[in-house]
C-alpha cells in the first residue's frame, strides 16, 4: 500500500486487543505492547508485531492508543524507563483510552503535549465483543489537528465518535458518568438475580422474561447472562469497578454531588473484591448477595 499506517496499542487486554484486530484488519502496521508473554504471542500469531516496551511500539508509530488500566499505568507506559514517549516522534497522536480520573487525564495530556505530541482524550465503551468488531463508541475530547491526524485509526475501531470539547477532560468526564451507570445497573442485576433465587423464580425464564422488558438495561441483558450460567470469566473484573466507582465516588465528592447509589455499589463491589472475587468477571458481585441472602447461584457451589 502507498500510504502504510501505523499504530500502536499499549495494553492488549479485553479492550486493547480488541481494538489492535480491527486496526490490523484495516490494514494498519500495528505494534502491540503487554506484559504478558503468551498474550504477545498470540498477537504475533495474529499478525501484529509483539513488543515487550512501549517505546519499541512507538518508534513508527503514527498513532498510539493506550489501554492500560488506571493513570498509575499511564504514566508509566508513557514517562517511564522503556516509556512510550522516549521514541515517539512529534506529532504523534496519543489516544488516551483509560478510564482516569478527568484530572489525571488532562495532567497526562499536558505532558504529552509539552512533549510535542497531540492527544485525544478517548475513553470508550462497548464491552469486548465490540471491541472485537470495531464498533466502540469513543468519548472524545480534543484538539481539531487531533482527532484529522487520529481520524482513519478511529474509523477502525469504532462505530461512533463523540467529540465532546477542543481540550482532553470531557471525555473523561463523560465516561465517569457512563461508569456510575454501569457499576450500578451491574449491583441491581446482582440484586434482582439473587432476590429472584432466594424466591424461586428460575432465573433463565426470568432472564428472557426481563431482557425484552421495561426493566431491562444493556447491563442486565449482558450480566445477567453471566450469572445465569454461572460464567465469571473476567470480561471486565469486579476490580475495575471498584477502581471506576472509587473515581465517581471522589469526583463527586469534590464537586458536592450527592451519588447514594454510586455509593452503594461502590461498596458491594468492594466487598466481592475483599472476597477474593476481584479478578473474577464484575457480575461476581451477585455471589456475596447471593451468600448474605443464602443461596446458591449457577457457578456456586457452597455458601461460605
Amino acid at each position: 500500500m502507498q500510504d502504510v499506517r501505523t499504530a500502536a496499542v499499549i495494553g492488549l487486554g479485553s479492550m486493547g486487543w480488541g481494538a489492535a484486530l480491527s486496526l490490523l484488519r484495516a490494514g494498519f502496521t500495528v505494534s502491540g505492547c503487554d506484559v504478558r508473554s503468551d498474550v504477545l504471542q498470540r498477537f504475533s500469531d495474529a499478525g501484529g508485531k509483539s513488543c515487550k516496551a512501549p517505546s519499541e511500539a512507538t518508534v513508527e508509530a503514527d498513532v498510539v492508543f493506550v489501554f492500560v488500566v488506571n493513570s498509575s499505568q499511564a504514566e508509566d507506559v508513557l514517562f517511564g524507563p522503556g516509556g512510550a514517549l522516549e521514541a515517539a516522534h512529534a506529532g504523534t497522536v496519543f489516544l488516551l483510552c483509560a478510564t482516569m480520573a478527568p484530572s489525571a487525564t488532562v495532567a497526562i495530556a499536558d505532558r504529552l503535549e509539552a512533549a510535542g505530541m497531540l492527544v485525544v482524550d478517548a475513553p470508550v465503551s462497548g464491552g469486548h465483543a465490540k471491541a472485537l468488531s470495531g464498533e466502540m463508541v469513543v468519548m472524545g475530547s480534543g484538539s481539531p489537528e487531533a482527532f484529522a491526524r487520529a481520524q482513519p485509526a478511529l474509523d477502525a475501531v469504532s462505530s461512533k465518535v463523540f467529540r465532546l470539547g477542543d481540550r482532553p477532560g470531557p471525555g473523561s468526564q463523560v465516561k465517569m458518568i457512563n461508569q456510575l451507570l454501569a457499576g450500578v445497573h451491574i449491583a441491581v442485576t446482582a440484586e434482582a438475580m439473587t432476590f429472584a433465587a432466594k424466591t424461586g423464580i428460575d432465573l433463565k425464564t426470568l432472564y428472557e422474561v426481563l431482557r425484552v422488558s421495561a426493566g431491562s438495561s444493556w447491563m442486565f441483558e449482558n450480566r445477567g447472562e453471566h450469572i445465569v450460567s454461572g460464567d465469571y470469566t473476567p470480561r471486565s473484573a469486579v476490580d475495575i469497578f471498584v477502581k471506576d466507582l472509587g473515581i465517581v465516588a471522589s469526583e463527586a465528592d469534590r464537586a458536592g454531588a450527592a451519588t447514594p447509589l454510586a455509593s452503594t455499589a461502590l461498596s458491594l463491589f468492594r466487598q466481592a473484591s475483599e472476597a477474593g472475587l476481584g479478578k473474577e468477571d464484575d457480575a461476581a458481585v451477585a455471589k456475596v448477595l447471593a451468600e448474605k441472602s443464602g443461596v446458591v447461584l449457577p457457578g456456586m457451589t457452597v455458601i461460605r
